[in-house]
């Protein structure tokens, strides 16, 4: 194919920098480099869209929901904040999650009102709750597994009821063959805090991730193409661009040389039902393995949607699909070295994101990481040549 049969009418015939992949993590540095460096940017996707695993869209019901299962956004970084608030107003939302646990619906991450709730008990105070996680706690010397952290932390019981089901269902492996990170990341409160996240900036676009990721790429030095696969173009590359930066999964770059790296993935039943709620917050997490998807989520609550039906999904994990979750193991970590040794050595491509550094972030993350990227980009840049003027997004 002609590498450059794709490019719209007028557009050059040879860009400055060709980003692949138009999530958070291309899409920033996409903004960056066109709107702050005056550069000529084409930015593909295989997809059919921009805004990656945070795309949303209305259902035919008209219901904003989240192609690929629930994204909500917080952060405690107000630059990554202020960044993303030039494209989007907010919603002000705090996410609260339930868990079903033997026929109730508690507050996760684990807080005084799960266990009153839970136990039948009555503790009144940070302190008596505190006292009786203590008390079921069960010291682990050398904590190596998510099984060691929870348990170290809360005892067997608990461990069992909210975090071993769910972990053999979303990693499909036991918590003892996991790296101590994946279950570090949740909490044990003793207070009745039931939000899910702590951070300082907790809100929702207000129109949307797609909005915000369109108004972010509105500029006329970026040429968006999707529904364009890299493996298509990666022969005729510096062709096309004199740099790439490349956000997709680092071993397929490299044509798997040393083997895939192993990641989780996940399968979604979007449902509209003919009722206004279905559940009473965002997310009910289903811990049981005798279940088999891992949780239920409902946009409205999100959104703040007003309407006679409602969207759901059913989020099963599933070892097939499109990469989600790298597994946290020291084998794969091994892997992944020996894919960002080649990545060091390869001139004119930048490597980040997700999928090309092998790590689970945030959205937040995501964002900082490429805010980052884009900075020591921007002062080697500079270093080479003058900075032109900045050229206003359309």
């Amino acid at each position: 194919m002609n590498a450059f049969s794709f490019t719209p009418p007028g557009s050059p015939a040879k860009y400055d920098y060709l980003i692949v992949g138009a999530g958070f993590a291309g899409s920033v540095i996409a903004e960056r480099l066109a709107s702050q460096r005056g550069a000529r940017v084409l930015l593909i996707d295989r997809r059919p869209h921009v805004g990656g695993n945070a795309y949303d869209e209305k259902d035919a019901a008209g219901i904003l929901y989240h192609k690929y299962g629930p994204h909500i956004f917080h952060t405690n970084s107000e630059q990554v904040f202020d960044y993303l608030s030039q494209f989007t107003e907010w919603r002000p939302y705090e996410h609260k999650v339930l868990a079903h646990v033997r026929g109730q619906l508690v507050p996760i991450p684990i807080n005084r009102t799960t266990l009153n709730k839970l136990f039948g008990l009555d503790l009144q105070t940070d302190e008596q709750a505190a006292e009786y996680l203590a008390s079921r706690a069960e010291p682990v010397a050398d904590i190596q597994t998510s099984e060691d952290v929870v348990i170290n932390a809360v005892g067997r019981e608990l461990y069992q009821l909210f975090f071993r089901g769910y972990t053999r269902k979303q990693w499909g492996l036991d918590p003892s063959e996991l790296d101590k990170q994946v279950t570090s990341r949740i909490p044990t409160r003793t207070n009745t805090d039931d939000r899910y996240f702590g951070d300082t900036f907790q809100a929702m676009p207000l129109e949307g991730y797609t909005k915000m990721f369109e108004r972010m790429l509105d500029h006329p030095l970026i040429d968006i193409r999707t529904g364009v696969d890299f493996a298509e173009l990666k022969d005729n590359a510096f062709e096309i661009a004199d740099h790439l930066i490349y956000t997709g999964p680092i071993d397929e770059y490299f044509d798997f040389r040393f083997g895939k790296l192993p990641y989780r993935s996940l399968k979604f039943d979007h449902q509209t039902l003919e009722q206004e709620q279905f559940q009473e917050v965002a997310v009910v997490n289903y811990p049981n393995e005798d279940v088999p998807f891992t949780r239920i989520s409902e946009y409205k609550h999100l959104t703040g949607q007003t309407a006679p039906v409602t969207t759901i999904t059913y989020e099963y994990p599933s070892a097939e699909g499109d990469p989600y979750y790298p597994i946290p193991r020291p084998e794969n970590q091994e892997l992944f070295k020996q894919y960002e040794a080649l990545a060091d050595a390869t001139d004119n491509v930048t490597f980040v994101g997700r999928l090309a550094t092998y790590r689970y972030y945030n959205m937040d993350q995501i964002v900082g990481q490429a805010l980052a990227t884009f900075r020591r980009m921007d002062e080697k840049l500079s270093k080479e040549r003058p900075q032109p003027e900045a050229v206003e997004a359309a």
